[in-house]
C-alpha cells in the first residue's frame, strides 16, 4: 500500500492540520509516513499545501509529483493540482468555495459542501475535517480512531474542547461520500 496526496487551499484553513492527522494516524497504526509542508508568501490567507506519503514499506522521499489523491479547498488549488492527479486516483474539492468541476475521466471526483456543512455545525473552521472524513470514508487509508486519537496532539490543550466537533465533522464528511 502506498498513498501519496497532496492538500492544498488558503492558509488558515486546516491544510497542515490535515496533513498533520494523517502522518500521525499512520505512525499510530505503525506505517511508514512523511508529511512536508509547503506555504505560499503569507502563512494566513496566502496558498498553502503539504505532501503526505503513508506506507506500508519505507519511504523514499516526501516529494510528491504525481499524487494518488488531491484534496483542494480552493480554485487556484484546484487550477494547480487537479492535473498532477494520476490515472486512476482522486480528487476531492471543497465545492462551496471551488467552482470547478474536473473533466477528467480517468480520476474519482468527489464534491463535498465542506465550508456549508461546517457552518451548519456550528464552526465554519472545521471544513478541513469534513473533507478528512470524505476522504478517510473513500480510501480507509488509517482508522477513524487513529485521526481522533492524533487530533488531541495536533490540537493544542486549551482547544480540546473542540474535539467533538471535530469527531462530528469527521463523520459528516464521510456520511457525504457514504450517500454517494
Amino acid at each position: 500500500m502506498l498513498e501519496e496526496m497532496i492538500i492544498a487551499g488558503f492558509g488558515g484553513q486546516g491544510i497542515m492540520s490535515m496533513g498533520q492527522l494523517i502522518a500521525y494516524a499512520g505512525m499510530l497504526e505503525g506505517k511508514n509516513v512523511s508529511w512536508l509542508p509547503s506555504y505560499g508568501p503569507e502563512q494566513r490567507g496566502g496558498t498553502a499545501n503539504c505532501a503526505v506519503v503513508v506506507s506500508d514499506t519505507p519511504v523514499g522521499s516526501p516529494l510528491v509529483s504525481r499524487p494518488s489523491t488531491v484534496i483542494v479547498l480552493n480554485n487556484p488549488s484546484f487550477d494547480k493540482f487537479e492535473p498532477m492527479v494520476r490515472p486512476g486516483g482522486l480528487l476531492i474539492s471543497n465545492i462551496s468555495l471551488v467552482d470547478r468541476t474536473s473533466a477528467r475521466k480517468d480520476i474519482t471526483n468527489i464534491e463535498v459542501k465542506a465550508t456549508d456543512l461546517a457552518n451548519e455545525l456550528g464552526n465554519p473552521k472545521i471544513a478541513n475535517m469534513i473533507l478528512l472524513g470524505a476522504y478517510l470514508e473513500n480510501c480507509r487509508i488509517v482508522q477513524e480512531e487513529s485521526i481522533l486519537e492524533s487530533l488531541k496532539k495536533v490540537l493544542s490543550k486549551d482547544k480540546h474542547h473542540l474535539l467533538e466537533l471535530n469527531k462530528q465533522a469527521l463523520r459528516k464528511g464521510a456520511m457525504m461520500v457514504a450517500a454517494l
